[in-house]
C-alpha cells in the first residue's frame, strides 16, 4: 500500500511516500526502512522498485524529495549535502512515528550520492540501527577529482570560485546543465536521459554551488562512528561515474560490522534494472533481515 504523506524538515516541507507491506493486521509493527536517493533523483524515480522489494520482505518504508526537489517546498534544485542529511534525520523521526512502525528498528538505505548522505547520517544518529549504501563515493573532492582530466578539474574549480564570489555578493548561484557538474560517462548519461524522459519532476539544471558543497562533504571522515551498528557497502564493478575504488576506501575506513559487495560487469545506471537490481535487492534484504528482522 503507497500512501501520499507529508513531513517538516528545517521548517520545509517535504512530500513523501509511506509504503506499508501486504497482509499488515491491526495493531501489528514492522521494522522500518528509509529509501533516499542521489545527486538529482527525485522519490518516484527508481526508489519505489525498491520499496516494492523491502515490503515483500516485511518492511515499512517511506521516500521522500530533499528540499527543493520534487513537489517538495524550500529553495528549488538545490544539492545541499548537510541540509539533505537533516531531511534524512527528520524521515528517519517521521517513520518512527508511524502506528505500523517499530520506532527502534529503523534502517537508511541511500543510493549513489545517496549512499553518502546516508554513511553520514548513520555516523551521527544512533538511532539508524542498519545502513545499506549503494554505488556512493566517501570523499566528495577525490571523487569528482578521478572522473576529470587534469584541465578539467582545475575549470572546475575555477568555476566554483567565481560562483562561491558572486553568492556572497548577489545571493545567488548560476544553474548549468547537470551533466557539466556530474560529468557522466557515456552509459551512465544514456541511461540516466531515458529514466528521466518521463519523470515530470526531473531537474535538467543545477546551481554550481554543489561543487564547493561536495568539496567539503567526506562521509569517510565519520564512518567508523557508525559502528557497533552495521553497514554495507556495494559497488558497480563497471562504474565508471562513480568508480568502485572510492567505495572501497569508504569500506575500508568502516568498522565491524561491515560487509562490500561488488557486483560485478555493472555500470552505475545498470544497478536500478535488472539482472543487476535483483542482486543488489537480495543483498539488502538479507542484511536487513540478519540485523533488522522486519518483524519484533
Amino acid at each position: 500500500m503507497r500512501k501520499p504523506v507529508e513531513f517538516y524538515s528545517e521548517g520545509v516541507k517535504l512530500d513523501a511516500d509511506l509504503f506499508l507491506p501486504d497482509g499488515l493486521k491491526a495493531g501489528e509493527v514492522r521494522a522500518g526502512v528509509v529509501l533516499c536517493h542521489g545527486y538529482t533523483g527525485v522519490k518516484d524515480l527508481y526508489l519505489p522498485d525498491n520499496a516494492a522489494a523491502l515490503n515483500e520482505a516485511g518492511y515499512a518504508v517511506l521516500t521522500f524529495d530533499y528540499k527543493g526537489w520534487g513537489k517538495s517546498e524550500g529553495s528549488r534544485s538545490r544539492l545541499a549535502p548537510f541540509s539533505r542529511m537533516a531531511d534524512v534525520l527528520a524521515a528517519v523521526t517521521y517513520l518512527g512515528i508511524q502506528p505500523e512502525v517499530d520506532k527502534e528498528q529503523i534502517g537508511i538505505y541511500g543510493t549513489s550520492y545517496g549512499c553518502a548522505t546516508v554513511v553520514y547520517a548513520a555516523a551521527i544518529d544512533e538511532r539508524i540501527k542498519c545502513t545499506v549504501g549503494v554505488v556512493g563515493m566517501g570523499h566528495g573532492g577525490r571523487w569528482m577529482r578521478s572522473v576529470r582530466r587534469p584541465d578539467e578539474w582545475f575549470d572546475l574549480l575555477d568555476r566554483s570560485e567565481a560562483d562561491r564570489e558572486q553568492r556572497v555578493v548577489t545571493g545567488e548561484s548560476e544553474f548549468v546543465a547537470r551533466e557539466e557538474v556530474l560529468l557522466p560517462d557515456r552509459q551512465s548519461a544514456t541511461l540516466a536521459a531515458a529514466a528521466r524522459a518521463g519523470n515530470p519532476n526531473a531537474v535538467g539544471k543545477i546551481p554550481l554551488e554543489f561543487i564547493d558543497e561536495t568539496l567539503q562533504f567526506h562521509p569517510e571522515w565519520v564512518v567508523d562512528k557508525i559502528a557497533p551498528r552495521p553497514l554495507l557497502l556495494i559497488s558497480a564493478g563497471n562504474d565508471r561515474l562513480v568508480p568502485p575504488e572510492d567505495c572501497q576506501i569508504l569500506f575500508d575506513k568502516a568498522l565491524e560490522p561491515k560487509k562490500l559487495v561488488t557486483v560485478p560487469g555493472y555500470g552505475h545506471y545498470e544497478v536500478y534494472v535488472k539482472p543487476a537490481f535483483d542482486a543488489v535487492m537480495d543483498e539488502t534484504v538479507a542484511w536487513f533481515t540478519q540485523y533488522m528482522p522486519p518483524r519484533p
